[in-house]
């Protein structure tokens, strides 16, 4: 293990380089519990705060590089209608959205947030959390551990992520709302359920439920499979977090269309990898 990662992670508490530590086997169970029934665990206090501050540092001192999007976009992060659909289907339900990104190809190659999404330990700590091996790190070069920042008055709409796996690390509080709101498992592979996510895109919160992340806790989320948003920032405090991710396919990346839209643009990779995804789910 590289002496690095016990000043990032607090291994004394969850000493996630040893998955044949009774607590660790713990902590993996009570994860893969959580996240079996609710798509969703929360590991409170995993980043040192020394590490935060690094992590708040990196994102400061390249703010101005942050990508900005302003898109209207439907649940699939598409801005584009489909006009084949019927006029109320969610693929033609567009929500505003004002929410950016620090890409991963502008990190510095001594980064935090890099060093610490490249360590074989996190990435078989999440797998055991999850129940399926392997899995691997996301291929897409701005989006695979990019920061994701929220400003005031930005808002995060309705939708599902590309990737199986997320990780969220709360860097920095808002003064009020951000709050995350999510719909567990309401579609799997070959079946996107377009009746339950008209429902919660119409108003109705009968699935869905919150989660208020403190600075330093750790999210591990099925976010290809749950419906989910982020709640208007209110305040004059922007909401930082880390949203690193795995996949099941160590080839794939996002699509161009979804590339551009949400990070700002479309590199060789994305055209090079553009196919239909092997779940059947819409992006």
């Amino acid at each position: 293990m590289n002496n690095r990662l016990e000043t990032i992670i607090n291994l004394t508490r969850y000493p996630i380089q040893d998955l044949n530590s009774t607590i660790t086997k713990e902590l993996v169970k009570k994860c893969k519990n959580e996240l079996d029934q609710f798509s969703c665990s929360t590991i409170p206090n995993f980043i040192l705060p020394k590490s935060l501050k690094i992590m708040n540092t990196e994102l400061e001192q390249q703010i101005d590089e942050v990508y900005m999007s302003k898109e209207s976009i439907n649940p699939y992060l598409n801005s584009k209608e489909e006009k084949s659909f019927e006029k109320d289907h969610p693929k033609r339900i567009f929500s505003k959205r004002y929410n950016g990104y620090l890409n991963s190809d502008l990190f510095e190659k001594n980064s935090e947030m890099k060093f610490l999404y490249e360590q074989e330990e996190l990435l078989k700590f999440v797998s055991a959390c999850v129940g399926i091996s392997p899995i691997y790190r996301w291929a897409d070069p701005l989006a695979c551990h990019a920061y994701n920042i929220m400003k005031p008055d930005g808002i995060l709409p309705w939708h599902f992520d590309s990737c199986e796996f997320t990780l969220s690390i709360m860097l920095q509080k808002p003064d009020k709302g951000g709050i995350f709101e999510y719909c567990p498992n309401i579609r799997e592979p070959g079946n996107e359920n377009f009746d339950e996510v008209k429902k919660v895109l119409d108003g109705n919160r009968k699935r869905v439920q919150q989660l208020k992340l403190e600075p330093g806790d750790l999210q591990i989320f099925k976010g290809r499979f749950t419906l989910h948003r982020v709640t208007k920032i209110e305040g004059n405090r922007s909401r930082y977090l880390a949203i690193p991710a795995y996949v099941l396919d160590p080839w794939r990346v996002n699509t161009p269309e979804h590339s551009r839209a949400i990070y700002g643009k479309v590199l060789p990779i994305h055209h090079e990898r553009n196919i239909k995804r092997s779940d059947g789910l819409a992006d």
